[in-house]
């Protein structure tokens, strides 16, 4: 795939905080919603992951720069790109923007340990998830394809 996987999301006021601003931790909550998206390729969806097949993502390492506020009602476009597929983890890169402007809101990355639910340990990422990540690797910033809300 020549382009990241967009998810849309818009604020919603109990996003916001005492300023008027998207509060910096919900961020995280969009891109979360992101990466279920992306799954929803893999058979059952990221639902089926976890309830049936016991599979989990936790994070293990997050960071995040923020360039510009965020209000109640814009919308913004959340494009991830999958920086690298390992044995039992995953780095996932989130450049935010704002829908109306397209101005740069906020660049997040995810690390996440692929891990069976039961067991509590880091496993092998499986080859239909990993399938289905590999779409969103080497993704050009510059084209937008979205998700539907």
């Amino acid at each position: 795939m020549t382009a990241p996987f967009v998810h849309v999301h818009r604020v919603r006021f109990d996003e916001i905080d005492a300023a008027g601003i998207v509060y910096f931790a919900r961020f995280f909550t969009w891109c979360h919603d992101a990466i279920e998206a992306m799954l929803e390729a893999v058979d059952g969806g990221y639902v089926h992951l976890v309830n049936v097949r016991r599979l989990g993502f936790p994070a293990v390492h997050v960071e995040a720069d923020y360039s510009a506020p965020l209000r109640f009602g814009e919308e913004v476009h959340i494009a991830s790109t999958v920086e690298r597929l390992g044995k039992t983890s995953i780095a996932i890169r989130f450049e935010l923007t704002r829908a109306s402007d397209h101005d740069h809101v906020a660049t997040l990355r995810h690390v996440v340990a692929v891990t069976d639910l039961d067991a509590m340990r880091a496993c092998p990422i499986p080859d239909d998830v990993r399938g289905a990540l590999e779409a969103w690797m080497s993704a050009s910033p510059q084209q937008m394809p979205t998700t539907p809300r």
